[in-house]
Order: structure tokens, then C-alpha cells, then sequence
């Protein structure tokens, strides 16, 4: 009976890390940085497990930058120099004004799921975007550029190496929702 369970147990948190979810997948840390959350999913919305890591402190808007991506291939930066093509990414351009661009956007980020907003300004946003399954946290901020009126963004992973393309599939995701109100 052990075996079966544990057997069980190992294939689904293989499956795990080889299924995108939308919040983001990425290879695990060891579990001292992770921490395990309730063994039932409710309602499809919370992950099966939590493996959240530890919220950055280091986040924000420092003389109009967002914070440079880590080496690691699980991040991208509207504000990454273009010769980084690994973290490289558009920012988001807005054709109505700066307020109402920012409730836009903050409207595309709050319909999407397991999305919390956890800090905003009238120029900056940072949300929490948390993975189905495994309840992986990446950490995406947006900021206002009223002078080049486009909307920087930074997506990243809090945990692990790879996220298998998916702070940029969020990203695009985003930038297309956000032009569908914006039309």
C-alpha cells in the first residue's frame, strides 16, 4: 500500500513540473524553501501544494527602473537591454490616459486566475500570479511611463531555474487583453 501511494505521489509531482499551468512552472527548490499547502484543492481556483518560496523584498520602481532579471532564464524585463534577447521583452504601449490605462490594466490583471494584487501606486502595480498544480509564485510588477506612454513589466519566478516560456506567454497575454480594452 506504501509503495502504491508513494508511487502515486511521484508521478504526479513529475507530471507536475512537465504541465504549464498559467501561473508559471519551474523546477522545484529543495522543500526547506517550499511549503505544502492543503492536500485538496478547492474549487479548482488553490493549488493542490504551495511551493511559494519567499515573497522579495527587493521590488519596486528605483529612478523609473524595475529590477534587473536574475541570470536565470526565468524572467523577462521590458527594461533588459534589447541585446539580452533571453529576458528582452516589449514593454506595453497605452493610447488612453495614464489613469485609465493603469484600471485597465489592473481589470485584465484581476480577471485572470489565482492572481493577487499586492501592491499599487498611481504608477505601479506588483501582482502574485500562482501556478494550478504546484502553487509556484512568479512575481510580476508594471510600471507607468508617462513620458514614453508605455507600461514597463517584469515577470519572474521566484523559484527554480526554468519556467518554460511562461512569464512571456503571460506577458503577451496580458499586452493582448490590455489592447482589446484599450481599442
Amino acid at each position: 500500500m506504501f509503495r502504491l501511494g508513494l508511487a502515486l505521489f511521484l508521478g504526479l509531482l513529475l507530471t507536475s513540473f512537465c504541465w504549464m499551468g498559467r501561473g508559471g512552472v519551474a523546477i522545484a527548490q529543495p522543500l526547506s524553501t517550499a511549503t505544502f499547502a492543503s492536500a485538496t484543492a478547492s474549487s479548482g481556483e488553490k493549488p493542490l501544494f504551495s511551493f511559494s518560496g519567499t515573497p522579495p523584498t527587493n521590488l519596486g520602481v528605483k529612478e523609473g527602473k524595475l529590477l534587473e532579471c536574475p541570470s536565470t532564464p526565468n524572467c523577462v524585463n521590458s527594461q533588459a537591454p534589447n541585446s539580452n534577447s533571453e529576458h528582452s521583452i516589449q514593454p506595453i504601449s497605452y493610447s488612453s490616459t495614464p489613469e485609465q490605462s493603469l484600471a485597465n490594466l489592473k481589470a485584465v490583471i484581476q480577471d485572470l486566475p489565482r492572481t493577487k494584487i499586492v501592491d499599487e501606486t498611481e504608477d505601479y502595480i506588483y501582482a502574485e500570479f500562482t501556478s494550478a498544480l504546484m502553487g509556484f509564485v512568479d512575481d510580476v510588477e508594471f510600471y507607468l511611463d508617462k513620458t514614453q506612454n508605455v507600461i514597463h513589466v517584469r515577470s519572474a519566478s521566484r523559484l527554480g531555474q526554468s519556467d518554460l516560456g511562461v512569464n512571456r506567454k503571460r506577458v503577451e497575454e496580458i499586452r493582448a487583453k490590455f489592447a482589446a480594452l484599450e481599442a
